[in-house]
């Protein structure tokens, strides 16, 4: 039984069973993590429009936080796609990208968003990444990293033009100055994306066909993105690129550790980045919940939401007042931190601890660094993002959800990344309210001589016109009461004999104070046409509603019987 402490501290549980073979696996995860994230920290800086700094400060005080409060093992924090490209459209709403503003901007936004997520726990609000359907999700990650590719191609062909706030506006820019694209600046990408490509699918077998062990070649095959910005660096300064060809580079980036300060504090500054925050934290507690669970799992181990959003909320606010912007539980990342072999979060501190060596000695090394490769390591981490088998797989499964889909992409395309979050979450919801309002209700009947009813059009079955089964497969509340009403007196229009209705409840889980008055009304109404309403296969919670109020005794001489069986047994000797 943890203690206490270890209930908020879980790695005070982990280090008490500490080995060193386990602090092995955590240095080499953390190590492995720390190369990946430096070229990667600067890249997603690079799509929110901020200085390469602000990418790598976000993996060090958040990650020493997370590593502290985190329930999951492998779970990497830090910048991520998504929500930088996220940061990038509200943030340059309130200010001028490369400005001081901008950069205090995204800061307050970390602030904000830790703050979300706090409070989101104590309102024990975690359930509203439920409203994000996979369908949505899908629809938002595709369009959001078609969003992100498109947003870095200026940098891959050496263009100069202002970000724009849509798709369509990057997509104009992007064909208006296309003609006038740097022919040194793209032979420097597409070199440094074979590199990765080649680094990802080809390097790990070679090397271990040269006799490297398995470790060793996957491990050296993550720092694809290193290496590719080791050769654009070597080629800007073997061939002064920069200054014959007019590629562009990084430049000077500040060494040192960030200083902690305090952020200013206005109410409608505040307020107007409160909706980008909610959306950045549901999304990136959504992503971090999700890979955390799927990496537990493999452990059967179990990470707990709540403290998540508190881990996650502290590690933002760390993030706000360590010159970083909103961080989360990155996928790739943590796939690789799991790969690596991390055994509990001691690797996030190596991680963190790399970065921070990184900006206190490295970050001369990255001054001739060509944006065209941090672009190319941007659009390499999103493509697969566009899950073109998912999409498929969604329309041949249910056309609903792909329309959910589809609509949900298509407003992220248009109108920007939260109007497409939220119209993808809005439709979800309306959808699922049509669905349940028009519910599936089933004529059904005796199989053979079993006890097993089925749906008269699906199955080759036993019926009694003295006695109809009625099967209702949903939950009765107020926005269906009616179709289901107009639905059961049509079917037994159709019954001139009957005298028994069996209503079939083994579908229903909750009876609301709407549908209760329409079942009573239905019980009148049948009285009247001389037809005794029955109920069948009720469940424990219903049931329970119903003896709290009179419906029992006014369906009286209908019965409640304990399966469809024994009620048409009984009734009908069906």
């Amino acid at each position: 039984m943890p203690t206490r402490a270890q209930r908020v501290f879980p790695i005070l549980g982990w280090l008490a069973d500490y080995r060193r073979d386990t602090l092995v696996n955590d240095v080499l995860a953390g190590v492995i993590v720390a190369i990946m994230l430096v070229p990667q920290g600067m890249a997603y800086a690079f799509l929110a429009g901020l200085p390469p700094q602000m990418g790598l400060y976000a993996g060090i005080i958040p990650l020493f936080v997370y590593a502290l409060l985190g329930s999951s093992r492998s779970l990497a924090v830090g910048p991520v796609a998504i929500a930088s490209l996220m940061v990038g459209e509200a943030v340059s709403q309130h200010a001028e990208p490369g400005t001081e503003l901008y950069m205090v901007t995204a800061m307050v936004l970390a602030l904000l968003v830790g703050l979300v997520l706090l409070l989101m726990f104590i309102l024990r609000l975690g359930s509203l990444v439920n409203f994000l359907s996979h369908s949505v999700i899908t629809g938002f990650t595709a369009a959001a990293a078609m969003m992100i590719a498109f947003s870095q191609l200026k940098y891959v062909f050496g263009l100069d033009f202002p970000r724009g706030h849509h798709f369509y506006e990057t997509l104009n820019n992007l064909t208006v100055n296309l003609p006038d694209f740097n022919p040194a600046t793209l032979g420097i990408a597409l070199i440094a994306g074979f590199i990765m490509w080649y680094s990802k699918k080809y390097l790990g077998p070679v090397l271990q066909k040269w006799g490297a062990s398995a470790l060793l070649a996957g491990s050296v095959a993550k720092a694809g993105p290193m290496f590719a910005i080791l050769a654009g660096v070597g080629l800007v300064v073997g061939f002064d690129l920069n200054n014959q060809q007019g590629v562009k580079i990084v430049g000077d980036i500040p060494a040192g550790l960030p200083a902690l300060s305090l952020l200013p504090f206005e109410m409608d500054w505040w307020l107007g980045l409160l909706p980008a925050a909610l959306l950045i934290a549901l999304v990136g507690f959504l992503e971090s919940v999700s890979v955390g669970t799927a990496l537990a799992s493999k452990r059967r181990e179990r990470i707990r939401p709540d403290k998540e959003l508190v881990a996650l909320g502290f590690a933002n606010i760390g993030a706000a007042f360590g010159g970083a912007y909103p961080v989360a539980g990155g996928f790739g990342r943590s796939m690789v931190n799991d790969a690596s072999g991390a055994q509990t979060t001691v690797a996030s501190v190596i991680t963190a601890s790399g970065l921070a060596l990184t900006v206190l000695y490295f970050t001369p090394w990255f001054y001739y660094l060509p944006k065209a490769v941090l672009g190319v390591i941007v659009i390499m981490a999103v493509l697969p993002l566009i899950d073109l088998s998912g999409i498929k797989n969604t329309w041949n499964f249910n056309r609903a959800d792909a329309l959910t889909l589809a609509i949900t992409f298509a407003v992220v395309l248009i109108a920007g990344v939260e109007a497409g979050l939220l119209a993808g979450m809005l439709l979800s919801v309306a959808l699922l309210l049509q669905r349940t309002s028009k519910p599936h209700i089933a004529v059904v009947g005796r199989v053979g001589d079993s006890e097993h009813f089925r749906n008269v059009k699906r199955f080759e079955v036993k019926t009694n016109p003295c006695c109809l089964g009625l099967r209702i497969d949903e939950n009765l509340y107020f926005a269906n009461t009616r179709y289901i009403e107009d639905e059961v007196m049509a079917i037994i229009s159709e019954q001139p004999q009957l005298q028994h209705l069996v209503l079939i409840c083994n579908g229903i889980s909750f009876i609301d104070a709407s549908a209760l008055e329409t079942l009573e009304m239905m019980v009148d109404n049948l009285r009247e046409s001389g037809i005794t309403l029955h109920l069948s296969d009720v469940k424990g919670p219903v049931m329970d509603q119903l003896r709290q109020t009179d419906f029992l005794h006014r369906l009286q001489p209908g019965q409640v019987y304990l399966s469809t069986h024994e009620a048409m047994r009984e009734l009908c000797d069906l």
